[in-house]
């Protein structure tokens, strides 16, 4: 994963680096290192995006349209 897939994802998700380390439990300058020190993305990451991201639009999907006036007849 390249530095603008992380960052396209973030985005899409609404979340800050800072967030995203918050939510998976690594410490907050983590995403900082990947950017400035070169360190590598590790291979889970995308793995753990791409599950958040189909949850999202599971949910736009199956959640937020719901009418809420549609149980009346």
């Amino acid at each position: 994963m390249t530095l603008e897939e992380f960052d396209t994802a973030l985005t899409a998700l609404g979340w800050r680096p800072a967030d995203f380390c918050r939510m998976t439990g690594l410490h907050r300058n983590t995403a900082s290192r990947w950017r400035t020190e070169g360190a590598p993305i590790p291979a889970w990451v995308p793995k753990h995006l791409a599950l958040l991201l189909e949850v999202q639009r599971l949910h736009a999907t199956y959640v937020d349209p719901i009418d809420p006036g549609a149980d009346k007849e």
